[in-house]
């Protein structure tokens, strides 16, 4: 057995050996890769699957693919939140409040050991919208005519019409980075883009709409290396890869609890960089995010807690710390090994299905493995994978349009893998994907 720079085996085929990100990369980057899969989940450095699915009951239930969407509650997740909601019912929601306190600071304190940063640049959110939403228009309120905004070519629909609507009131621009030879954003025609002019870098970490990687600590070199103020959108990758704010370069980093964090909907966490938060005002304040210290006067508490709103669901809240805590007790590194296996499986089975295109881009790609087929619509094949118990996504053009009409994709099929899922699953999903296009 041959480690390559200490990177733990992860996988075997035949008689090889695999390890870690080494041989993943190889694979999914090489199209003639075809053999049989064996997952190795006894040796170091990586997880115990029976356990994660025994404290997963749902993995009883349906085989979860959908992982991008909204994926599966851990039993500790869903307990937790129903927990507090009972005690809501029983003694009320201030009461209850008050009994929670050391519950609610886990979130601060688990998001901290996970993005490597300070509790106090920890917001809690209703959802990755609102967080983002609050450092965007805030910051918005500073721009004007001629003034640029640059974002990835793959951007998600909610952002882009948060800069519609900002452009259409100040009059500045919005430029799209295009992608490079990989499909992934160019951060050479990034930097050459960069002038006076250019006030804002906002790009999607990773897409709704495929498995590309955007390489956000790159495009945060180019950031600091001209004093740009950059919001990085992690909807899509915080929870499936490790996110260190520092090597990432972001003033401010948004995420959604229900997708790769397995937490309950309704939450969301918005990351702000103490020193940038002068330069990302809050969107609106209330009395939570600030004082209303004289009958003229307001003054915004310190730390990220001027971001968040007096009123929030704090069952959520105290079951998205126990979600952070669950993942980070896995370790972030071993959870993206084994995403990145799965998704690599998914994808070399998925092109040896007659009439299906493999749609994923870049150089680096996640769990989120999209496809479609020739003459099979992808609402047809997800409607009929759920009722054989299968649950998928889709991604219309109108969720990315810049890159779905460049591609001239109308319609795709999202097949996002979490760590929980197996070997036997992928197979069960491609026996009956056949079934469906055939």
């Amino acid at each position: 057995m041959v480690a390559i720079r200490g990177a733990p085996v992860v996988g075997r085929r035949g008689d090889e050996v695999f390890v870690g990100p080494d041989y993943i990369s190889a694979t999914s980057d090489n199209p003639a890769f075809t053999g049989d899969w064996q997952l190795m989940t006894n040796e170091p450095g990586t997880m115990d699957i029976d356990r994660v699915r025994a404290e997963t009951p749902a993995c009883e239930q349906v085989i979860h693919l959908h992982n991008c969407g909204s994926s599966l509650m851990p039993q500790a997740v869903f307990e937790a939140t129903r927990n507090h909601l009972e005690l809501e019912y029983r003694i009320g929601g201030y009461e209850a409040a008050e009994r929670a306190m050391e519950d609610i600071a886990r979130v601060y304190h688990e998001a901290a050991r996970m993005f490597r940063c300070n509790p106090a640049e920890i917001a809690f959110m209703e959802n990755a919208t609102a967080a983002w939403n609050a450092v965007f228009y805030g910051f918005a309120r500073g721009l004007g005519p001629g003034d640029r905004i640059l974002t990835a070519n793959v951007e998600y629909a909610s952002n882009y019409i948060a800069y519609l609507q900002v452009a259409a009131a100040t009059g500045c621009a919005i430029d799209a980075v295009p992608d490079d030879e990989h499909g992934q954003l160019d951060v050479a025609a990034l930097e050459s883009m960069i002038d006076e002019r250019v006030k804002l870098i906002s790009i999607t970490h990773v897409p709704t709409n495929g498995g590309v990687v955007n390489p956000a600590a790159a495009i945060g070199e180019v950031a600091r290396r001209h004093d740009i103020t950059y919001l990085l959108d992690a909807c899509q990758s915080a929870g499936q890869m490790p996110l260190d704010v520092d090597e990432l370069g972001c003033d401010a980093l948004s995420l959604t609890g229900r997708k790769y964090l397995r937490g309950p909907r309704g939450t969301g966490l918005l990351y702000v960089r103490e020193s940038s938060m002068d330069r990302l005002p809050p969107a609106t304040l209330d009395l939570w995010g600030a004082r209303w210290s004289a009958p003229g006067v307001y003054e915004m508490h310190g730390g990220a807690r001027r971001y968040e709103n007096f009123e929030n669901n704090v069952a959520g809240q105290v079951g998205l710390g126990v979600a952070l805590r669950y993942a980070n007790d896995l370790g972030l590194d071993v959870i993206y090994r084994r995403i990145r296996l799965l998704a690599a499986k998914a994808r070399d089975e998925l092109a040896r299905i007659n009439g299906i295109v493999v749609r994923d881009k870049g150089l680096e790609q996640c769990g989120i493995v999209t496809f479609t087929h020739e003459s099979t619509d992808a609402k047809t094949i997800q409607r009929r994978m759920r009722t054989a118990g299968i649950n998928v996504g889709t991604s219309g053009a109108a969720s990315t349009r810049l890159d779905m009409e460049g591609r001239g994709i109308d319609m795709l099929v999202r097949c996002a893998v979490h760590y929980f899922n197996t070997e036997g699953e992928l197979d069960t999903f491609c026996e009956r994907l056949e079934d469906i296009v055939s």
